[in-house]
């Protein structure tokens, strides 16, 4: 017998209770803590606005302010993410022995694969979601055999929307360094460049019966630089501001933006990552598909040399390897 899947517990749990390991404490339950009848609307950009010094200073401004927000207008067609959308919901839907398949491999270091469980919770808490992860570039980095063959037109949407994504990304790394004062090249530089690992992952979160108690995926901030994701039309992302949580606002289509801990790092703490979570829905699935951009493994990741001085702004951040970062975070190890 395997781990047992939150898809499972959810078709087999109809009356109003949940296992206790998803009740969450009361500091956390959504039913608590949920400022009631407030739609955050985190700032929405025009992605193609043709006013670069405008777009420049919104995306600042949303970067130092709120660590997150959902561009339109980004050129990726509502057809390209719709077909990433139909493809990951089907594989979720398929017999659970199908799924197995792809199941991690618990002695890998690597999060790709099948799963549930990610990181350390205290007091053996879990969360209301299944999940899969690969990675969907560079072409070196990618391990196909977490890749669902089933649907069979998986592969060729997953790799429709990661070519579009680079334009996206380009233009955010742009954005981003200007807006530090660095040339438009070199906050992707200092990240990886080419290397840049794209690393996608689907988020399946089956209905739950009682949403006021447990949480999808509890607040954290992303370890990636930045997170570029889209949800399905089931709310449930949730922001803190100002120590109090927020849903946000959905908009169909929309590319919605986390600035990620490496930026945070890199920035030396101008941008600000985004503490978030994901609540759950009564009688709906709720889906979303975050793409991390992340360094290489092996790549070392700091304040970024420009931005740091021994007198005005010396470094707030440690100096590391990017894997070192990740070990830290997912075992709720000091950074």
């Amino acid at each position: 017998m395997g781990v047992e899947r939150v898809q499972d517990i959810a078709s087999a749990t109809s009356e109003d209770t949940i296992p206790v390991e998803f009740i969450r404490s009361e500091n956390e339950q959504p039913g608590i803590t949920t400022v009631p009848g407030t739609v955050l609307e985190c700032p929405t950009i025009d992605f193609s606005d043709p006013d670069e010094e405008k777009l420049l200073k919104q995306i600042f401004e949303a970067s130092t302010d709120w660590g997150m927000y959902q561009i339109v207008n980004h050129d990726i067609s509502n057809e390209a993410i719709a077909k990433l959308q139909a493809v990951g919901k089907d594989f979720f839907e398929l017999p659970q022995e199908e799924k197995e398949v792809y199941a991690k491999d618990p002695n890998s270091k690597s999060v790709e694969g099948y799963g549930t469980f990610l990181q350390k919770e205290l007091e053996g808490k879990k969360g209301w979601v299944d999940h899969l992860f690969h990675k969907i570039w560079p072409p070196s980095a990618i391990n196909y055999c977490f890749w669902p063959k089933n649907p069979a037109s998986y592969r060729e949407a997953n790799e429709e929307y990661a070519k579009n994504l680079h334009k996206v990304v380009e233009k955010l790394f742009k954005l981003l360094s200007l807006g530090l004062g660095l040339e438009a090249q070199e906050l992707k530089k200092a990240v990886g460049g080419d290397d840049l690992v794209y690393l996608l992952k689907i988020n399946y979160y089956p209905p739950c019966p009682r949403p006021d108690l447990a949480l999808g995926v509890v607040a954290h901030t992303d370890m990636s630089a930045l997170t570029i994701l889209v949800p399905n039309d089931v709310q449930g992302l949730q922001a803190c501001r100002d120590g109090q949580w927020y849903d946000v606002k959905y908009i169909p289509n929309a590319l919605v933006i986390h600035i990620g801990d490496q930026m945070e790092v890199m920035s030396n703490g101008m941008y600000k990552a985004v503490l978030h979570r994901t609540t759950v829905s009564k009688d709906k699935t709720r889906i979303s598909w975050p793409v991390f951009l992340e360094p290489p493994p092996d790549h070392i990741i700091g304040p970024h040399p420009k931005l740091v001085n021994d007198k005005e702004n010396p470094p707030k951040y440690k100096t590391k390897k990017y894997s070192e970062y990740v070990y830290n975070k997912l075992n709720k190890m000091p950074q």
